[in-house]
């Protein structure tokens, strides 16, 4: 049986995301290049994401996800891209970019069916490679300023514009209403198998900056800044607070 959220609940969920988008994201008036008037909040919300992360095996070689075979995580990393192939087009849609959306297309359509439900990437073979998109960046690109930036528990850096791209991108999601309640569960599970398979392949870089760096929640501010800020095409600010982008974390908050 399909299940179907009440148009009525998305419908007022969307508006109080809207509400909250239009009075949370706070104008950067200091003239600085990184907006954090909430630091001393986040600096222990990051001190709490770093415990987790060290209970979890962070800083000793990869953490629970290398326990994990490797073409399991690259299983469940190409399953995740597939099923997320929906919301980046609607994302490529919102912001112009028919090229773009219609990438996603074809490629959630190659992998799924060629792919074995997007258990392998045939697609990326034959050029049509992964174009990932979020609500954060069409909002950016609507011209919605970017907010202060934050640290949220568990799911880590983040920005007032991109929290709310968060929730816009869950409850606009195209598969929320075809895929069960249960089946759902079984998504954010493999999610996160596959952020833990990730954290694995770029542990190196993400141990330097968590436990070698001098100040590791500076550090990891400045790279998601400029990942996001070059994400949006904000290059100028990108540039303003450090000329160095670490690419393998980069690539690890990527999926953000």
């Amino acid at each position: 049986m399909i299940h179907h959220i009440p148009s009525r609940t998305r419908g007022a969920a969307l508006l109080l995301a809207f509400a909250t988008l239009m009075a949370g994201c706070s104008a950067n008036t200091s003239g600085e290049a990184i907006h954090d008037p909430y630091e001393a909040q986040n600096r222990k919300v990051h001190a709490f994401n770093k415990r987790v992360d060290s209970a979890m095996g962070g800083g000793k070689g990869g953490g629970v996800g290398k326990a994990i075979p490797k073409p399991v995580t690259q299983g469940l990393s190409n399953f995740s891209s597939n099923i997320s192939q929906p919301s980046y087009m609607m994302n490529h849609l919102l912001q112009g970019n028919m090229e773009s959306a219609m990438r996603n297309f074809w490629r959630a359509a190659v992998n799924t069916t060629v792919g074995i439900g997007g258990l392998f990437d045939p697609a990326t073979k034959i050029g049509l490679y992964d174009d990932s998109t979020d609500f954060g960046v069409t909002l950016a690109k609507a011209g919605i300023q970017e907010g202060a930036y934050i640290e949220l528990p568990i799911l880590g850096p983040s920005t007032e514009r991109d929290l709310a791209g968060k929730v816009f991108d869950s409850l606009l999601n195209p598969l929320q209403g075809v895929i069960k309640v249960e089946d759902q569960r079984k998504i954010t599970v493999i999610k996160v198998m596959s952020r833990a398979g990730d954290r694995a392949k770029y542990s190196e870089t993400v141990d330097s900056v968590l436990y070698d760096s001098a100040d590791s929640y500076a550090q990891t501010r400045i790279i998601y800044l400029q990942n996001r800020r070059g994400e949006t095409g904000d290059t100028a600010a990108a540039e303003a607070e450090a000329d160095e982008v670490y690419d393998s974390y980069e690539d690890f908050y990527g999926g953000q």
